[in-house]
């Protein structure tokens, strides 16, 4: 009761902070990039490599879905959908494919990217990319869970339990890529930042990439913590008095962790695009914009040499655009997994 008063009490302070024109939270830089832990107390309850295969089924040409029990997750069981190169086959363990991971975003799920023309680009037909389930609002994380960890624990589902199991027994190699949309790029940073070594290249379409960057920021993301009714505290706890497991899950203070690898970010402003209907606005692109810039900023200054930026002005947070976006990531990638081409 005490956590849930703790952000109701913040939430108050945050609108009389608007109201007033100033701000009861620390500015975000106060939590230096290098001071940063790598785990933090959502991750120590972290569960073996306890996955299995409970369920296979063919939905396409290419398209197979696995549902997997995890230990990280309780028990239950989630989909993982796999777009499958051409030659793929899972009774040969002699196969090891270049993998790129592909993220969903909140209120989405492992099928989100089906809507798109994934499926069709020549080049993802010598790769195997995978399509977790994340949690219509999981964030790719373990949760805090009021200091007690456990269920669920996405970062050590996909991280640890899904990774071990697609390379022993469906075809996946350590020859990684990841990219996402909104919360998954999020994710795909997180997890390149948090994993050395995991991911050879990262992208983030319209990504979430700077949550401490202001109040604003802070508000928009405790928002969709709440979605489906869940405490948002559960997540990462309080902004401010588990500030340091919000800054161990925020891109910008993990950036000295990416400045090495390629990174792709890409965002519009928020206001009408090609995709969108004229007059449009979007609050939410809006604030990631900022965000990106941010984060953009900062790997400049930290001296990243393989950043690549396309802010590309009128645009809102759909699905026109990180397909586009994604086609324009994929050189970037697939050289990054030494991947031919043509």
């Amino acid at each position: 009761m005490h956590a849930k008063l703790s952000w109701i009490g913040r939430r108050a302070l945050l609108v009389a902070a608007v109201l007033l024109g100033v701000s009861p939270l620390a500015p975000a830089q106060a939590v230096p990039a290098q001071a940063v832990p790598a785990r933090t107390t959502a991750t120590v309850h972290s569960a073996p490599r306890g996955a299995e295969v409970v369920a296979v089924k063919q939905v396409a040409d290419r398209l197979t879905d696995l549902t997997v029990r995890s230990q990280a997750l309780g028990g239950r069981t989630v989909n993982v959908r796999l777009l499958t190169p051409d030659g793929w086959n899972p009774a040969d363990r002699t196969q090891h494919w270049p993998t790129f991971w592909l993220l969903h975003g909140c209120c989405g799920d492992y099928t989100s990217w089906s809507g798109t023309d994934i499926a069709t680009i020549p080049s993802l037909r010598k790769v195997l990319v995978v399509m977790p389930e994340a949690g219509w609002n999981g964030w790719y994380s373990d949760w805090w869970n009021y200091g007690a960890g456990g269920d669920p624990a996405w970062e050590t589902f996909h991280t640890v339990e899904l990774a071990h199991l697609l390379e022993h027994g469906w075809g996946a190699s350590s020859n990684r890529v990841v990219a996402g949309l909104s919360m998954g790029g999020q994710g795909a940073l997180l997890y390149a930042a948090r994993h050395p070594g995991m991911f050879r290249a990262a992208a983030a379409y319209s990504g979430s990439v700077h949550p401490l960057l202001n109040d604003e920021s802070i508000n928009r993301i405790m928002g969709f913590f709440a979605g489906q009714g869940n405490d948002p505290l559960r997540v990462w706890g309080d902004p401010v008095a588990q500030r340091s497991i919000w800054a161990a899950h925020d891109p910008y203070y993990l950036a000295r962790r990416l400045k090495s690898l390629p990174v792709y970010l890409s965002c519009g402003d928020g206001t009408a695009g090609p995709f969108d209907p004229p007059g449009k606005t979007d609050a939410l692109e809006a604030d990631f914009n900022r965000q990106n810039h941010a984060l953009a900023a900062e790997l400049r200054q930290l001296g990243a040499k393989h950043l690549t930026t396309n802010f590309y002005g009128p645009g809102t947070h759909a699905w026109g655009y990180w397909q586009r976006e994604l086609h324009a990531s994929l050189p970037m990638l697939l050289q990054a997994l030494h991947v031919n081409q043509r």
